[in-house]
């Protein structure tokens, strides 16, 4: 105080206060000069200035801040508040007063307002002042104890009690904690133990040294963070004192000291590490939390050298203790900064501000390479960088390039642009980013007003990098784009001016400063469930304390940690969900407002289930299935009053981490049983000592955290083996492939009951290190793959998926096939992880499936790859393995007013049967069903795609109420409405169908029908009844009575479930029928003992029972022997006994056929104990040994046909193609060198038996109706046989499901004449219909005319009036049994019913004709044959299976027509239609029902419209059906007028018939426009319909009572194309016809066949005639449909009939049964293929070429053509004709390539008697393809036809000319005036003509100018301007379409014309032959008809002379009219 008093002023000029802060800090802030900084002492530094520096004070300031000096900065009036601010450490610390005077705090003072501005900061200057002595810390030494350190333990004491005595120990100042350990750790003293220094002193002088070995420092690590650095134990770290851990440590670790080192860095304990010589110096390092803080001395008597320099560093980390600069915690991760400034011209003046924003933020970074690293960037119109994020690495410089910035300045503000900039060049690797290393990325926007741009798409990019942007903005801007722009909306900030930034900053500083620690991406879900019983009323308020402290700590936010609370007594109670709130804040408020609920009993067990099922859920916030850590913390009070253990086991299972925090009253051992862990179970006194637990649940959850990992969420156990190739060229990459397992280790659950691991090593023979069950423990397995050692064991029995990764550098020396094969048989999972050298496909090979495989360059760039990364993909797909078999279960639930109080627990057990499911897509699939007098579906199998989902839906179930209980209607409408292919049901696929029913009373209708119904879909049904349910109609309802249940009541349904989870296992898993027929001759003797054990392996793996799999064995040489019979055993034991005895039989020959025979007739049948009727899979394993002596064919072919799957296997003396003969498929036949090789192929074996079950299907599987007729021969000659053609009738009858909706029955008796008995709508039960056949009389009559019985029935049975239902789409049967051959023609009628689509099958007799039944059948396969009718009887099975068959082969529950299809709906939704719009809706959902809709089926748009339309969905938006549903459902009524459907229909021309949406009309595929229009156009319909007709699109117009029914007729593609309803709620009364005219719309073809009719094919003829028929047999004929011609030729052609000589089906076929073979020596196929040109594809002939109707050409020629083909193939191909070659021996291939379309367009045969051997699939599918690759571009309309030329002649000119030169083509429309379309240069290409020419609209007019059209066409058309190329010799033709005599002078226009060089021709139609003369060049180049219709031919051959003049040149060019030719 003298000194100061002393003080003398200086004075001085000028005022350089930065130069004297550099100063101070170089010269008086130094050890030197006193400064005691470096021992942790504050130092303090005030400013007292006048005025504003004159010099830079930024730099000095900054430096001092960064050592940490306090500046307080006192300014008066004539300072620079902003100066002083800057100059301060904190703009808070900078304070003012008008003079110096002001300094005075005396009273008597007159600046008191400056004095209270004084006084506000004096707290914060004196609590700077007084830290010098009160600098309190937490001190623990951690002293090795080990036997290393006896001898230097004194020393250690020594020096631990000389630092002790340089502390100021006391309870409010430092603590001290000493540890020793060696093995274990041991606490002397805790940090609350002792008070003083004395009694620490004492304490250190009383240590004494423990011993022990081994020296492990990783645990004791681990132990003082867990038990010495706690609340409990006095540890302050949470109230921020610092901590100091001192460890002496004698030795090197014998543990991981690793993880625990960097816990504790991590918790911000300073580390001090300090070792002797034996010590390991790096270790040491590690282990400190600075290297440069790990010391040591040579041995532990020379600590006293360092005593100094850990004094030292204790100080300096005091001072870097969050405890002096919370900002500046070492492990405050790194941050990317980058800041966008708003730089256009009106934040001009704000700038400064905003540069002293940005550098008060970057005051509080660390910037460093390491830490914060920042960039700034300015934008107006465009952005400008001014640093990237790797330009600057010290605050200093970011801070000076900051105030050096210059305002850019602009006018417009493009924001979108700006973030779109920062996403590609600043948030980049290049630029400094380290997003990718995992850095957060901030982004500070300051913008002033709103985007000139869009900044959506930006926005929502950098979001979806991960870059929090954080926006400030001020008034001119727009406060939602900014929330748009933020993070969040929280994330934004907003003030009048910039300049006001300041002054917010500080209120903002939380926003910010959150914003900035956006840091820890360890998040977490976290529910707190509280008792709330009356026990915990006093500790409650203790219990929200802990939950307010543990939140606290938490990280809240959407994407980090949520936060639920619970509270519960007897019932449970959701405070908040984990989705509630989304910030820390307000989470706290909440829990704060937590009151005491009070009740009893203590139901914990309950709680539990119900947080599980209502708050770990996704719809209420948890992300446990996205792999986030799920938390429950439990305080409980008391010991439960209900069961806990089966809700705490599932929340484990769950992968829930549970921690069960008790009191005094609670029970240990429960909390123990409750927790995830036992040692997660915790317990205090009472709740208000929760607080001595916080830190140990902190740590807890933290550990629990780390233990949680995504990839093994599953409990399923696994064995995973890795087979590790060890050859020499890997030895270098070993090392890595270690590695690599470590890291997959590290990721399993290893225990016996978890995990278990094996490591095989290879080269040329592999060499097991451990096995399976060698090791038990993570850590023993890893130590073993560090070191390779190992020991044998047994592996386990059960199953467990069975992974295998293989890790391979090359490529296998030997076969991988078979083992590979035998491996996936086992169910074995295999992954393989290949480098350079390996062979991918090999690889491929062996792996479980293409995608399990890895490909590195070198095994050393595992190491590169991060483990989740390089993980994933191997342990994604297998350690979730779960049960694969997949089923449909649907459940239906009585929801009757007799259930209400037995609800809850039905849908409790629904709930936990689905929890035990594996539901998805491709796996299980769940429906539920409530119902009382009707059914109501609450979800389908097709609505939820998740287990979770499901379980959400069911928890959502209520009670509906209602009575009676209908069971019976109930099942019924599952059957028609649940288990359908619509609404998800896979049972077509062959899913197991399962249905549980849980009804409380007995049924009120019948429920027998239906529920045989469902037996015979084989759905399998589950009846579940209580004490009031009727037991034995539960068994009627039942698959099977023992799948009938009950119980006393409904909440006892958990004692059955586990019952009816085996009977469902049980259920799905299919039975089947295995028959072994052996080779028991002599020569297999030796080989027998190999059969028995090869039968006994594969019995082995069946499931034998007599509702399960069942076995027969038979031996055979000559004749066969039955071991025993499908139902003579029903045990494996049983069987695998009489396996073991059997005897071989022995004999010379073997007789395979006569044995296949005998199996046939006497095992596979009803008797003998096959189930082949019931639909179970019948399978036949023949082992034979030779060649049989007798034929296979016949009964082999019979088995297939029965389909008995058959597998032979042979050995070396087998005969290979008999045994594929002998087998179902020859894939199915197998060998082997001898039979003691059958153990290689037994793993084969089973894997096709069972890809047999899987094709094996149920015979009654359809869903769908069927009209069945019978057709009886009543003649006399079947009087006898009558009573077994009825037995037959009855028996058919008796598969039907008879019903009104589903089958119906007829029967007709014929003779000479038909007679129905009764017809398809006469009876509707299957009782009526036994009883009529019963009753049936035999007819009688002579004569047999099936011919005529066939055309009754097409007009009399199977009719409408007649019950049929063929034009609903109904399958047509027709069954008939015939004995002779009929009397009359049998063929038109035939073929008229199977044009009709109804399919035929025939019985015959000896005496019928079997060609004729052949004939009559849908195909020849169709038909059987008996010797006589009574043999009916005895051959029922091949009889009932083909029925079945045929029963089964019709219409699936889509469409009949296959063909794929583009439909658009448009949809009036005008004001006039709002009543009607959801009936439209309606109906658009029934049609898209009945599509098949995919990406390569059916498409679907929908439009609407009312003055202008909206597309809701294009064809190409969905892909599935049930998504265009959904789409569909979701319309709702625009509204709006008037009703413009002219423009509609221009719109979707123009946008929905288009490539780019979605349409495959290029693609040839059928276009339908279905338009329901509910009134009168408002504008122009005529020209938009026209077009869309001339495209080819069908429209079907529907309207109402108010629409214009000739509008709608117009609309139409045809006229009956338009239908009309009252009102749209009618709709449906068309739904059937609207989808019988769509069926209809298909397009047309003409087909022409040329044969060769040579003399060397005269014996091949009727094989060609054969041909012929059957490709007509798939067309479509009808004069609108397909046409057929045939021609035949040798030297020249011969037309037998051309395309519009036959007009039916019929007609051609019979022309093509009576065709003579022609004859002739020479074959001329060129000449023949241009005949056709000239004469068969023209007009004349019916050919419909020029209207764009496809034009097939198939050709069958036999040998060479003697002329050149070339010229008149070629010309084929130019006028667009198809042509398709069939040869065969003789043929020459190449000529038979140039005919046809293409290549890939011939088919080749040895003879063409071979056509019919052939399978018709395969042959025809090249013409099938051929006939669909095809469609009419432009239908013809009669109301256009004028303009019809214009179309044709472009098509035609670019077919004729398009390879002779480049052709251009322009196009006008004339009348009075000329209309110009386009001109010669317009366009390019073909297809932009085409389109352009077919949107030409015909606009009429009163007169015609053709010669001012003329002179117009010279002057613009012809000029170079318009792309005339006259000037380079290209010739110019006009050509002049005229419909009348011209009102002008058209000749001498013409004339002048033709002057100019340009050739004219003239085309015309009426009396206007002077007219076309006048104006044509000459008469050749002129064509007439009578009308236009009639045209296209006289076109065609101008254009056949214009081509020709071209080709030769011949066009002349002269100024004269004498023309000279070039």
């Amino acid at each position: 105080m003298d000194a100061v008093r002393g003080l003398r002023h200086r004075g001085g000029r000028p005022l350089n206060t930065g130069a004297a802060l550099q100063y101070v800090m170089d010269n008086v802030f130094t050890n030197s000069t006193g400064s005691r900084r470096l021992q942790g002492v504050p130092q303090i530094l005030i400013l007292l200035a006048g005025g504003r520096s004159f010099d830079n004070v930024d730099t000095p300031a900054s430096a001092l801040k960064q050592r940490g000096i306090f500046v307080f900065a006192i300014g008066s009036r004539t300072s620079d508040s902003r100066e002083l601010q800057r100059l301060s450490f904190e703009p808070s610390y900078a304070l003012s007063v008008s003079d110096f005077s002001g300094l005075d705090t005396d009273p008597g003072t007159n600046l008191l307002s400056d004095e209270r501005v004084l006084s506000s900061k004096i707290d914060i200057l004196s609590s700077f002042l007084s830290l010098v002595d009160t600098a309190k810390k937490d001190v623990v030494f951690l002293l090795d104890g080990s036997d290393g350190t006896r001898n230097g333990f004194s020393a250690m004491r020594d020096f631990v009690e000389r630092l002790v005595e340089k502390l100021s120990v006391g309870e409010n100042k430092d603590r001290v904690s000493v540890v020793q350990y060696s093995r274990e750790a041991e606490v002397h003293f805790s940090l609350n133990t002792h008070r003083t220094r004395e009694d620490v002193m004492d304490a250190v002088r009383g240590l004494r040294h423990r011993g022990g070995r081994p020296l492990n420092t990783g645990a004791a690590l681990q132990y003082v963070m867990d038990n010495v650095f706690t609340n409990s134990t006095g540890s302050r770290r949470l109230q921020g004192v610092p901590q100091i851990l001192i460890l002496l440590a004698g030795g090197r670790s014998f543990d991981n000291v690793d993880t625990p080192a960097s816990a504790l860095k991590q918790r911000g304990i300073f580390v001090f590490a300090i070792g002797s010589r034996t010590s390991d110096s790096r270790e040491l390092q590690r282990l400190s939390f600075e290297p440069s803080y790990a010391l040591s001395v040579s041995d532990f008597s020379g600590l006293d050298t360092i005593q100094e320099q850990i004094s030292s560093l204790m100080s300096a980390a005091v001072v870097r203790s969050p405890a002096f600069d919370n900002n500046r915690d070492r492990y405050t991760p790194a941050r990317d900064v980058v800041f966008l400034l708003d730089a256009t011209d009106a934040t001009r003046s704000d700038f400064p501000a905003m540069q002293d924003f940005v550098q008060r933020v970057v005051e509080m970074l660390l910037v460093d390479e390491k830490k914060d690293r920042v960039s700034v960037v300015q934008y107006s119109r465009d952005p400008a960088v001014q640093f990237y994020l790797n330009t600057y690495m010290t605050k200093d410089e970011i801070l000076n390039a900051v105030r050096n910035l210059r305002h850019k300045g602009g006018r417009s503000l493009n924001t979108g642009a700006a973030l779109q900039y920062l996403r590609e060049n600043v948030f980049t690797a290049s630029s400094g980013s380290r997003r990718l290393e995992g850095v957060p990325q901030l982004l500070i926007l300051l913008s002033s007003g709103r985007s000139a741009d869009s900044v959506d798409a930006p926005a929502s990019a950098l979001k979806q990098m991960g870059i929090l942007t954080f926006a400030v903005g001020s008034r001119g801007s727009d406060s939602r784009e900014l929330q748009r722009i933020s993070h969040n909306p929280n994330s934004v900030i907003s003030v009048t001016e910039f300049t006001d930034l300041s002054s917010v900053l500080s209120s903002k500083i939380d926003i910010l400063s959150s914003f900035l620690s956006l840091v820890d991406t360890a998040k977490k879900d976290v529910v707190f469930l509280l008792d709330g019983s009356d026990g915990t009323r006093n500790g409650f308020s203790a219990m929200r304390d802990f939950v307010e402290r543990l939140v606290e700590k938490l990280s809240v936010g959407e994407n980090k940690d949520r936060v639920s609370v619970v509270q519960y007594s007897r019932e449970a109670e959701v405070h908040f969900s984990l989705n509630t709130h989304r910030t820390r804040e307000d989470v706290m408020d909440a829990v704060r407002g937590l009151r005491h609920r009070g009740g009893r009993p203590l139901n914990t067990g309950a709680a539990l289930q119900y947080v599980m099922d209502n708050v770990f859920t996704n719809s209420t916030g948890s992300r446990r299935l996205k792999g986030v850590p799920q938390i429950l913390i439990l305080l409980a009070g008391g010991r439960s009053f209900d069961n806990v253990d089966t809700p705490a086991s599932a929340l484990k299972q769950r992968g829930i981490f549970v921690f069960a925090i008790g009191s005094r009253t609670s029970d240990s051992r429960e909390l123990q049983r409750l927790s995830f862990e036992p040692s997660y179970a915790l317990s205090v006194s009472d709740f208000s000592g929760l607080d001595t637990v916080q830190e140990q649940i902190s740590s807890l959850m933290s550990a629990a955290v780390v233990r949680s990992r995504p990839l093994t969420t599953t409990e399923t156990a696994r064995d995973v083996v890795f087979l590790l190739d060890a050859t020499d060229a890997t030895r270098s990459d070993f090392p890595a492939m270690q590695d690599f397992v470590q890291r997959v280790v590290e990721m399993l659950l290893v225990d016996e009951k978890k995990d278990r691991v094996s490591v095989v090593q290879y080269s040329r023979d592999p060499a097991v290190q451990f096995y399976l069950n060698t090791y038990m423990t993570k850590d023993e397995i890893l130590n073993a793959v560090r070191k390779f050692e190992a020991q044998r064991g047994e592996i386990s029995q059960h199953w467990i998926p069975q992974l295998l990764i293989l890790l391979s550098s090359g490529r296998s020396a030997d076969s991988v096939d078979a083992p590979a094969s035998a491996l996936k048989q086992m169910g074995i999972l295999t992954f393989a992880v290949g480098s350079r050298g390996s062979d991918s496909r090999e690889l491929q090979r062996i792996s479980h499936n293409p995608n399990s495989v890895i490909s590195v360059t070198e095994f050393t760039d595992l190491s590169s790859v991060p483990p989740q990364q390089l993980l994933i993909d191997i342990l994604s797909s297998f350690l979730s393995l779960v049960d694969t078999a997949k089923k449909d279960v649907v459940f239906l639930l009585d929801g009757s007013d007799g259930t209400r109080n037995g609800f809850s627990a039905m849908r409790d057990f629904v709930e936990r049967l689905v929890e035990k499911l594996s539901v998805g897509e491709n796996k299980d699939r769940v429906s539920v069903v409530q119902y009382s007098r009707e059914a109501e579906v609450h979800f389908s199998l097709n609505t939820h795609r998740t287990r979770e989902d499901v379980m959400d839906a069911v928890r959502g179930l209520r009670h509906r109420g209602g009575r009676p209980l209908n069971t019976g209607a109930a099942l019924q409408y599952v059957m028609d409405n649940v288990f359908t292919n619509s609404t998800g049901s896979r049972r077509l696929k062959g899913v197991p169908q399962i249905l549980i029913l849980l009804a409380g009373g007995r049924s009120f209708d019948n429920v027998d029908t239906p529920a045989s119904a469902l037996k015979q879909r084989g759905i399998f049904v589950f009846a579940i009844g209580s004490r009031t349910s009727d037991s034995r109609e539960l068994q009627r309802l039942s698959f099977e009575p023992s799948y009938a249940l009950s119980v006393s009541d409904f909440s006892g349904l958990d004692t059955v479930q586990e019952q009816i989870s085996s009977l469902m296992s049980a259920a799905v898993t299919p039975a089947r029928d295995v028959v072994f027929l052996l080779d028991a001759t002599d020569a297999t003797r030796s080989d027998f003992p190999a059969m028995q054990d090869f039968v006994q392996r594969v019995v082995e793996m069946l499931l034998v029972d007599e509702k399960k799999d069942r076995v027969s064995v038979v031996q055979y040489s000559r004749d066969p022997a039955v071991q025993f019979y499908l139902n003579t055993y029903m045990t494996k034991d049983e069987i695998l006994n009489a396996v073991r005895n059997l005897r071989h039989k022995g004999g010379r020959s073997l007789n395979t056929g006569a044995a296949l025979q005998y199996l046939m007739e006497n095992v596979f049948t009803a008797s003998s104990g096959s189930r082949r009727l019931e639909g179970v899979p019948q399978l036949l394993i023949l082992l034979t040994g030779g060649r049989s002596f007798d034929n296979v064919d016949t009964p082999a072919s019979a088995l297939k046909q029965r389909g008995i799957f058959v597998f032979a296997i042979g050995s070396r003396t087998s005969d290979s193609r008999e045994l594929q003969r002998l087998s179902f498929e020859p894939s199915y036949a197998l060998s082997v060198s001898d039979f003691s090789g059958l153990d290689t192929v037994q793993e084969q074996i089973s894997s096709l038996m069972s890809a047999a079950v899987v094709r094996s299907q149920p015979l009654t599987t359809t869903e769908t109706a069927r009209d069945v007729v019978f057709l009886l021969d009543a003649t006399d000659a079947t009087r006898s046989d009558f009573p077994a053609m009825q037995d037959f009738v009855q028996r058919v009858v008796e598969m039907l499901l008879v019903d009104e909706k589903k089958d119906r029955v007829s029967v007709v008796q014929y003779s000479r004449d038909p007679a129905v008995q009764f017809y398809l709508n006469t009876y509707m039960t299957k009782d009526e219909i036994l009883n009529a056949v019963r009753n049936l009389r035999h007819k009688g009559g002579r004569s047999l005319n099936t011919g005529a019985a066939l055309q009754y029935l097409r007009e009399n049975v199977f009719t409408a009036s007649s019950g049929s239902r063929r034009l609903e789409g109904v399958p047509q049967l027709l069954i008939l049994l015939s004995s002779g051959r009929s009397a009359d023609s049998v063929d038109a009628p035939a073929s008229a019913l199977k044009q009709m689509g109804i399919l035929t099958f025939a019985v015959g007799s000896r005496g019928s004709d079997s060609r004729e039944l052949q004939r009559i059948s849908h195909n020849p396969n169709s038909v059987i044959s008996v010797t006589e009718f009574t043999d009916l009887s005895s051959v029922p099975q091949q009889l009932l299976a083909s029925v079945e068959a045929l029963l089964i082969d019709v219409t699936p529950e889509t469409p009949t027509d296959s063909a794929k299809k583009d439909v658009v709906f448009l949809l009036d939704g005008s004001d006039g239609t709002r009543n009607g719009f959801s009936a439209m809706r309606d109906f658009v959902e029934r049609l898209v029902e009945k599509l098949s809709v995919g990406e390569n089926k059916d498409r679907v748009s929908v439009v609407q419209y009312s003055r202008e339309a909206e597309v809701h969905f294009s064809l190409n938006t969905h892909r599935t059906r049930e998504d265009v549903m959904d789409a569909v459902r979701g319309l709702r009524h625009r509204g709006g007028r008037p009703l413009n459907t002219g423009a509609a229909l221009q719109y979707v021309m123009d946008n929905v018939f288009t490539n780019s949406t979605g349409s495959r009309r290029l693609q040839g595929v059928p276009q339908i426009l279905i338009l329901l229009a509910g009134g009168r156009s408002f504008d122009n319909v005529d020209t938009p319909a026209s077009a869309l007709k001339q495209r080819g699109i069908f429209v079907f117009a529907i309207g109402s009572r108010t629409s214009d029914s000739r509008e709608l007729q117009r609309l139409s593609f045809e006229p009956s194309y338009a239908l009309s309803v009252s009102d749209f709620s009618g709709l449906d009364t068309v739904q059937e016809q609207i989808s019988s005219l769509m069926s209809a719309a298909t397009p047309a073809r003409d087909v022409v066949f040329l044969l060769d009719a040579t003399d060397a094919t005269r014996s091949d003829f009727p094989a060609m005639q054969d041909f012929v028929q059957r490709v007509v047999e798939m067309l479509l004929v009808d004069e609108k449909k397909d046409r057929v011609s045939v021609v035949l030729y040798s030297r020249d052609p011969a037309v037998q009939f051309y395309l519009n000589t036959y007009m039916t089906k019929d007609e051609i076929l019979n022309a093509v049964r009576n065709l003579r073979h022609k004859g002739g020596r020479s074959l001329n196929t060129g000449a023949a293929l241009q005949y056709l040109r000239e004469n068969v594809f023209t007009a004349s002939s019916g050919s419909r070429r020029l209207e764009g109707v496809p034009q097939l050409l198939i050709l069958l020629s036999s040998g060479r053509s003697a002329d050149s083909v070339n010229a008149p193939a070629s010309a084929l191909k130019q006028m667009g004709i198809l042509t398709f070659a069939v040869g065969s021996r003789g043929s020459d291939s190449r000529e038979l390539q140039r005919i046809s379309h293409n290549p890939n367009s011939v088919i080749s045969v040895t003879e063409f008697t071979d056509l019919s051997s052939v399978p018709p699939q395969q042959l025809l599918a090249s013409v099938e393809a051929l006939l669909i690759d095809v469609t009419p571009e432009t239908p013809t309309d009669s109301g256009t036809s004028i303009m019809q030329p214009f179309r044709c002649h472009s098509r035609t000119l670019f077919i004729s000319f398009q390879q002779i030169f480049s052709l251009q083509i322009s196009l006008a429309q004339y009348a009075a005036d000329v209309t110009d379309a386009f001109f010669l240069n317009t366009y390019d290409n073909k297809e932009n003509i085409l389109t352009a020419t077919e949107q030409v609209q015909y606009r009429g007019g009163p007169r015609i100018n053709t010669g001012a059209a003329i002179r117009h066409i010279q002057n613009v058309h012809f000029t170079k301007e318009r792309g005339s190329r006259m000037d380079q010799g290209v010739p110019q033709i006009l050509m002049v379409v005229t419909g009348g005599a011209s009102a002008d002078d058209s000749r001498t226009a013409s004339l002048a014309l033709q002057r100019k060089g340009v050739r004219v021709f003239a085309v015309g139609a009426g009396d206007i032959q002077t007219e076309l003369e006048g104006i044509a060049s000459e008469s050749t180049t002129v064509a007439r008809s009578s009308n236009f219709q009639e045209i296209f031919d006289l076109v065609e051959q101008l254009l056949v002379t214009l081509s020709d003049e071209i080709k030769e040149q011949e066009l002349c060019v002269s100024e004269s009219l004498t023309p000279k030719c070039k």
